[in-house]
């Protein structure tokens, strides 16, 4: 049976389950449709979360970022790891306890203004929507490679299967989709995992083997890695060589964008008790440490493979013949890629061998000169194919392939659908019937729902054609959108009694804008390629790069809320004692107005 076969078998066996599963648990009531009815066990929950969570930016794209960069790129895991941790003590409990179905929503009340809801709504918009170009750019990279089509026709195909599990499921549908495909992603980025270390290493615990010794040299292995990466001029894996004071915003960016992003603190809105959000939570971290505690080995041991397979004589022997490429079976992998458009390499010299190495460094170009190499020959490998390319790589048998190919799909598709999902939420529960049309009837407020979803499927699925970065980094700043504009507004809302109404507002506004035109300036107006006016090589402020703005967008916004609210009329008695009322830690069974 050919690869593509099974490709096609594990992918199309999994998406039956996911459109089977939408079907059967079909949302009948927007209590459905908005909060499964609020009755998800904390573990079904958390492992739904986790799928929620571990989205293309996790699965496809995290780990090649990592083996790229290396040690400074463990940012993505620590911001996002302690993202939870933030939101299962600070945030889940008391928004569950508040009872309502969306953030949208307790912001409307907590600080008494329809317009803080609707100010929310436009903030929820703009993080959601730029998360979703990274879900949609994963979707096209692993449609593409695994359909064998262009990454453009992967994303338009992907576009439709979302749309036909996401639009009729709502929440109650999503829920269970999600725990079905946290079980697809997490084989499939554990098994590879488990086989590629126990060749390289021996062992079978892949974050084990990361610190073991490399089988082959008797080495360890990161030393092993450090030795031959440098000898190819590209700077050394484990150690620190970014600017701390980037990392360190970017960490917390990530950090405090996870506890705001609307689409994870629904699903704390689906359980039936308050004590169960906080059981939730600590179950979502379970599930997700199990993706997490692998990735950096999986980035590092890719990172080797791909070096040994460019060097196959080692670093000081010759470099692999185009004549290998296109003959020797182990290399199929590249010219199943080449077809994507998002990997490629050129013979520059002619000299029938392609050379992989850090053409901008100074001593490489010396030595390039004397072995009359014109630059690196590997002109193109996309960050966001490694894992979908690692089992290849490693010449892991068909099935493993296949499995890669399902779970790859599996975890963009189940963030693309809770995201849409809290899109649709925003402009059907908080816009229209919240502002618009108090009086909607529920069958009319589930229509506008699912059309509100099928909009934004479809501009996701354009700005996904021309993301402003790989799946990881645009995902990135959509939790530097939700840190600056969102995370600010609910910690006042739920632990200060001095922030009104006013300055509520005024702090959203000006966290997400100055964030948004941050971002702009150094990714192009709307993100349109080329207008531009920074890049984050040589950014605005300092070393501040675009992915790290929105923790200081957060101090913008927390900074102008109190001056404006001790400029402004205090809030209302009711108002504090609804605050205080939050913060009674004793749950609240069903939705209830306050």
């Amino acid at each position: 049976m050919s690869q593509f076969a099974i490709n096609l078998m594990f992918v199309g066996a999994s998406f039956a389950l996911y459109i089977g599963i939408a079907i059967w648990a079909r949302a009948g009531s927007t209590s459905e449709f908005y909060a499964a009815g609020r009755g998800i066990h904390p573990v079904t929950n958390g492992m739904a979360t986790a799928a929620d969570w571990m989205s293309a930016a996790s699965f496809i794209s995290m780990a090649g970022l990592i083996a790229f960069t290396g040690y400074d790129n463990s940012s993505f895991l620590m911001g996002w790891t302690g993202g939870y941790v933030l939101l299962a003590l600070l945030l889940a409990p008391y928004l569950r306890k508040f009872g309502k179905f969306t953030v949208s929503e307790f912001i409307g009340d907590r600080f008494y203004s329809q317009t803080a809801r609707i100010v929310a709504v436009i903030c929820l918009i703009v993080a959601s929507t730029t998360y979703v170009i990274g879900q949609m750019t994963g979707v096209g990279v692993a449609f593409g490679r695994f359909l064998e089509v262009s990454n453009t026709t992967g994303l338009l195909i992907g576009a439709c299967v979302v749309f036909a599990y996401a639009v009729f499921g709502g929440m109650k549908g999503v829920t269970y989709t999600q725990v079905a495909q946290y079980v697809v992603l997490i084989m499939a980025y554990t098994i590879p995992a488990i086989f590629i270390s126990l060749q390289l290493t021996g062992n079978p615990i892949p974050a084990l083997g990361l610190f073991g010794d490399h089988v082959a040299s008797g080495e360890p292995l990161l030393q092993k890695l450090d030795a031959i990466v440098g000898e190819l001029g590209f700077n050394e894996y484990t150690a620190h060589h970014a600017d701390t004071l980037n990392m360190v915003l970017f960490t917390l960016s990530l950090m405090i964008g996870t506890a705001g992003l609307p689409h994870v603190i629904m699903r704390f809105f689906t359980v039936p008790k308050v004590s169960d959000a906080r059981w939730s939570a600590g179950w979502a971290l379970v599930f997700i440490a199990l993706l997490y505690l692998t990735a950096p080995a999986v980035g590092a041991m890719a990172r080797l493979n791909i070096t040994d397979m460019m060097w196959p004589n080692g670093t000081s022997g010759d470099a692999v013949s185009v004549e290998q490429i296109e003959n020797e079976p182990r290399y199929d992998w590249m010219a199943t890629w080449q077809k994507t458009g998002l990997l490629d390499w050129e013979d520059k010299n002619g000299d029938g061998k392609i050379q992989y190495y850090n053409d901008k460094n100074a001593d490489m170009q010396a030595m390039a000169a004397e072995k009359g190499w014109e630059g690196n020959e590997l002109t193109k490998f996309n960050r966001d194919i490694l894992v979908l390319a690692n089992p290849e790589i490693a010449n892991l048998p068909s099935w493993v392939i296949g499995l890669v190919a399902a779970g790859g799909l599996a975890a963009a598709l189940s963030t693309a659908a809770g995201l849409l999902l809290a899109i649709s939420s925003a402009v059907s529960h908080d816009l229209i019937k919240g502002a618009i049309n108090p009086g909607i009837s529920e069958k009319g407020e589930l229509l506008s729902a699912r059309i509100a979803m099928g909009v934004a499927i479809a501009v996701a699925t354009y700005l996904g054609l021309n993301p402003p970065g790989f799946a990881a980094q645009t995902v990135a700043l959509a939790f530097g959108l939700a840190a600056a504009s969102i995370f600010p507004a609910l910690m006042m809302g739920i632990f200060s009694k001095k922030i009104n109404n006013t300055g509520a507002v005024a702090g959203m506004l000006a966290g997400l804008t100055v964030t948004l035109v941050y971002i702009f300036l150094h990714k192009g107006w709307l993100f349109i390629p080329d207008t531009n006016s920074f890049t984050d090589a040589d950014p605005l402020l300092g070393t501040i790069k675009s992915t790290s703005f929105g923790a200081v967008g957060a101090a913008v916004n927390f900074g102008v809320a109190y001056l404006v609210a001790s400029m402004t009329k205090p809030i209302p008695q009711e108002i504090k004692d609804l605050v205080e009322s939050v913060r009674v830690p004793k749950g609240a069974g069903v939705a209830q107005d306050h």
